[in-house]
């Protein structure tokens, strides 16, 4: 048997890309949070784990890049895109109307803040571990209405009460595969870093741009994140197309290496 961890528990998007990978005698493995989803990997409690990175609405899952770039040596093996539709759901039988409070992931949430506002305004909105779990609460309590999925809402008895509650038809999440080691080379790669600077100085994001520009390399993603070591100093996420074993990109890191305090590879992996 596979054991991959995943953010659970069962009925989340999380579960449902995992499932898309076709995986035979596949262990699926629930974890309470991203955190204890690398903890599960770097312990040995399952061979890989799969866990959200970004949505197309909320932008990135900031634990995910945090655990990645500080505390963590494993490497992304792939990645999943998923398109998401939102449930709005509630215990069997509940009346909309005696709904007092919302609850979901906070990025769930935050992906059908406009619908939420128009068809249910004035409500508490409290957040969960993950879209599985309010659904779990809504069924144990009919003031309580979750944003969740359908899998869910079949898994743990629920109704569902609007199927699309997303605010835009094109809502997409990137899920990312943790493991160990790098991937090898397919031709149609994407290579994800985590850069640190020496210093904080005019033009440092310019110069590690200009490596990318100069190799020709094409970026699909760049943002800063503190490094948590004091206000105001940050570190850069990237990620382009290529895989690091590419002549014209193991030039550029070699450039940047001598340039950045740490040049972090945080995989090279099969493009979705």
């Amino acid at each position: 048997m596979k054991r991959y961890a995943f953010l659970g528990p069962a009925g989340t998007f999380s579960e449902e890309a995992l499932l898309t990978l076709g995986i035979v005698d596949l262990e699926p493995v629930p974890c309470a949070s991203i955190h204890e989803v690398f903890d599960a990997v770097e312990r040995g409690q399952a061979e890989a784990g799969i866990v959200p990175i970004e949505n197309s609405v909320e932008g990135s899952v900031n634990a995910t890049l945090d655990a990645l770039a500080f505390d963590t040596q494993l490497e992304l093996q792939r990645e999943i895109v998923l398109d998401i539709h939102h449930a709005l759901i509630t215990a069997p039988g509940a009346d909309l109307a005696g709904v007092k409070t919302i609850v979901s992931h906070p990025q769930a949430t935050g992906q059908c803040r406009k619908w939420l506002a128009r068809h249910l305004p004035g409500r508490t909105i409290m957040a969960a571990n993950s879209t599985a779990e309010a659904v779990q609460q809504a069924v144990a309590d009919p003031t309580v209405a979750a944003v969740g999925t359908k899998l869910a809402a079949e898994l743990y008895g629920a109704q569902v009460v609007e199927p699309a509650i997303e605010d835009y038809a094109g809502n997409q999440t990137r899920f990312v595969v943790i493991g160990r080691g790098i991937c090898e080379r397919t031709g149609n790669d994407k290579t994800s870093l985590a850069l640190f600077m020496k210093k904080d100085k005019p033009g440092a994001l310019l110069m590690i741009l200009s490596e990318f520009a100069y190799g020709e390399i094409n970026l699909t993603k760049i943002q800063s994140r503190p490094t948590k070591r004091s206000l105001g100093e940050y570190m850069f996420f990237v990620d382009f197309e290529g895989h690091i074993e590419d002549a014209h990109i193991r030039l550029a890191l070699d450039c940047l290496r001598l340039k950045l305090r740490e040049v972090k590879v945080l995989g090279s992996y099969p493009r979705a």
